[in-house]
C-alpha cells in the first residue's frame, strides 16, 4: 500500500461502464448485508485484487482513473463476473411483522379454541339425532378434518401470498383479493369484488352472530332467575338490556393480548359447564343399542350444517395468527392450528355422541335445556354457558370492528381515532343489543344467515383460492388438489342449500302460528255464541 493510502482504497485503470454497474450491484449487496466483500475480478487486461474491499471508497475513488496497485498477499475467495452473481434474498413476512402487543402461542392456542368452542357445542346431540351414534362419530371427525384443512390452506396461502406482495400479513379479505390478483391474468380483475364479498360477508354473519349471543344469555339468566326469584320476573328483552353496560366496557378493549385474560375465564366456565353437562349426560345412561345407528340419509345435510355452523371459526383466525410473536408456529406439527381442532373435534364428538345416548331423539337443540329444572348444580351450568359465551362476545366483536374500521379509518383525521372508535364501539354494541331486544327469537334469522355466510366463508371461498393460487403454481398430479377442492366446493353448496331451506321452512312455520291461533280463536268464539 502506498505511503498515505487508506486502507480499502481501489487504485483503478481502464474501468468502463459495465464493470461499474457490476460493482453498483455489488455494494447494494454491502449495504443490504452490511459486511466487507473480499472479491477478485477479472477482465481481459488488468485484475483486482483486493481484500476486504471498503466498496464506499472504492466508488469515490473510481473517477481517479490511477493505476492499480498490487498487493501479493491476496488470495481470492470470491469471483464476481455479473450481476446475476448476487441474489436477492427472499422476503420473510415474519421478519418484517411489527406488532404492538404480539400473543404468545399460548395465548394464541386460548384464542382459537375459545372461537371454536361455543354454544354451538351445546347442539351437538341434536346433530347426532339427524345422523344416528355412529355416523355422528365418523361425520363429527370428517368434517372437522376438512374445516381444519380449510383453515390450513387459507392461512398457508395468505403466508405464501405476503411474500409475493411483499407485506407483513393480511387479513382474510385480502388473502382472498391477493389470491386474485397474483393469480390467472383473466381472473385479476375479480381481486377487488372477491374482497369487498369477503369483507362485508364477514361483517354480517358476526354481527349477526353478536344479537344471537345476546338473546342466549338473557334467556339463560331469566330461565335460572325466573326458578330461584319468583317474585321479580323480567322479559328477555329487560335481560338484552341489562347486558348493555359490560359489555360495552369490555368491547374498549382493542388488543387480542388484553382479551386472553377474558378467554381464559371464558374458557374455566366452558369446561365446568361441559364437566356438569356430562355428569347428568353418564347419570343412568341408556343402553347404547336403544338408539339408532345410522339415520337416514334425507337427515344427513341437517347434520353437516349444524356442525360446520358449530365448529367453523375461520373469521377469528387470521387476527390470531396475525398477532402471534412466533406466526411459524401456527400451522406445522403440532401446531397451534392442529392441537386446537384436534381438542375442538374431540368434545363435540364427545357431548353430541353420549348426549345424544342420554336423552334419545327427545334431546333439544341446546343439551343445558334438557338437564333438570329443580337442582341447583344444573342451573348453574346455565350461568356458566351464559358467562362464556359473555366473555366471548368481545372476541367476536374483534372481527367485525377490525373491518369497519380498515374501511374508515383513513378517512378520519388521526386525532380524533381514540375518540371514533369509541363512540363506534359503543354504537355497535347499542345496535346488537337493541336488535336482539326487537326480536328475541332472531337465531331463526341467523340461523339463515350462518347457513349462508359459514358454509361459503369456512368451505367454499378456501376451496376457490386455494384452486386460484395453485393454479399456474401447480395443481399436484393428476389435479388432485382441484379434485379435492372441487368436493369441498360441493359440501358446501349441499350445506348452504339444505341449511337455507330448514331456516326458511322455520321462519315460515313460525309467522304462521299466530295467524293460525288467531283463527282458532275465532272458531272457538263463534261455537261459544252459538
Amino acid at each position: 500500500m502506498a505511503p498515505g493510502e487508506k486502507k480499502g482504497t481501489i487504485i483503478l485503470d481502464n474501468f468502463n461502464s459495465t464493470q461499474r454497474d457490476e460493482y453498483q450491484v455489488l455494494l447494494q449487496a454491502y449495504h443490504n448485508q452490511q459486511t466487507n466483500i473480499s472479491c477478485c475480478f477479472f477482465s481481459k487486461k488488468y485484475m483486482i485484487r483486493q481484500n476486504y474491499i471498503n466498496l464506499e471508497t472504492f466508488l469515490h475513488n473510481l473517477d481517479n482513473r490511477a493505476n492499480l496497485t498490487a498487493n501479493p498477499g491476496f488470495q481470492s475467495t470470491l469471483t464476481l463476473g455479473s450481476k446475476e452473481a448476487i441474489t436477492e434474498k427472499a422476503y420473510n413476512p415474519f421478519e418484517h411483522r411489527r406488532v404492538e402487543h404480539p400473543n404468545s402461542t399460548i395465548g394464541s392456542l386460548a384464542h382459537l379454541l375459545k372461537s371454536s368452542l361455543g354454544s354451538g357445542i351445546l347442539a351437538m346431540p341434536a346433530a347426532f339425532r339427524n345422523a344416528g351414534l355412529a355416523g355422528g362419530a365418523i361425520g363429527t371427525i370428517v368434517v372437522g378434518f376438512i374445516c381444519t384443512h380449510c383453515v390450513y390452506v387459507l392461512v398457508k396461502t395468505s403466508q405464501e401470498v405476503c411474500v409475493e406482495a411483499k407485506k407483513p400479513s393480511m387479513g382474510f379479505a385480502e388473502t382472498c383479493g391477493a389470491a386474485f390478483e397474483y393469480g390467472p391474468r383473466r381472473l385479476r380483475p375479480w381481486a377487488k369484488t372477491v374482497r369487498i364479498f369477503v369483507d362485508w360477508a364477514l361483517t354480517c354473519t358476526y354481527l349477526a352472530a353478536l344479537s344471537v349471543y345476546i338473546v342466549f344469555i338473557a334467556e339463560n339468566f331469566k330461565e335460572v332467575l325466573d326458578e330461584y326469584v319468583p317474585d321479580y320476573k323480567l322479559s328477555v328483552e329487560t335481560y338484552c338490556a341489562l347486558t348493555l353496560v359490560p359489555l360495552v366496557l369490555i368491547c374498549q378493549i382493542r388488543n387480542l393480548k388484553w382479551l386472553v385474560p377474558f378467554t381464559v375465564v371464558a374458557n374455566v366456565f366452558l369446561v365446568a359447564c361441559f364437566a356438569i353437562t356430562m355428569y347428568y349426560i353418564f347419570t343412568d345412561l341408556p343402553n347404547p343399542k336403544d338408539r339408532e345407528m345410522i339415520a337416514s340419509v334425507t337427515q344427513w345435510p341437517l347434520f353437516i350444517s349444524t356442525v360446520i355452523f358449530a365448529m367453523e371459526g375461520i373469521g377469528v383466525v387470521m387476527p390470531v395468527e396475525n398477532e402471534m410473536a412466533k406466526p411459524e408456529q401456527f400451522l406445522g406439527c403440532p401446531g397451534v392450528l392442529n392441537v386446537a381442532m384436534t381438542v375442538v373435534i374431540a368434545l363435540y364428538g364427545i357431548v353430541g355422541f353420549f348426549g345424544y345416548i342420554k336423552f334419545g331423539d327427545e334431546v333439544r337443540g341446546s343439551v343445558t335445556l334438557n338437564l333438570p329444572q329443580d337442582e341447583m348444580l344444573a342451573q348453574s351450568a346455565k350461568i356458566l354457558m351464559a358467562l362464556a359465551i359473555l366473555f366471548t362476545y368481545s372476541l367476536q366483536f374483534y372481527v367485525p370492528m377490525e373491518m369497519i374500521w380498515r374501511q374508515l379509518h383513513q378517512k378520519i383525521a388521526v386525532r380524533y381515532h381514540n375518540i371514533t372508535q369509541i363512540s363506534l364501539r359503543t354504537a355497535v354494541v347499542i345496535g346488537s343489543v337493541a336488535l336482539a331486544a326487537a326480536f328475541p327469537d332472531l337465531e331463526l334469522f341467523i340461523n339463515l344467515c350462518g347457513a349462508i355466510f359459514l358454509s361459503t366463508l369456512g368451505l367454499l371461498i378456501p376451496a376457490i383460492v386455494d384452486s386460484v393460487h395453485k393454479w399456474e403454481r401447480g395443481l399436484g398430479q393428476f389435479n388432485w388438489i382441484l379434485i379435492k377442492n372441487c368436493g369441498i366446493a360441493l359440501l358446501s353448496l349441499v350445506a348452504l342449500s339444505t341449511g337455507s331451506y330448514t331456516s326458511i321452512h322455520a321462519m315460515v312455520v313460525k309467522f304462521s302460528e299466530p295467524v293460525e291461533i288467531a283463527n282458532a280463536t275465532t272458531t272457538i268464539n263463534a261455537t261459544l255464541t252459538l
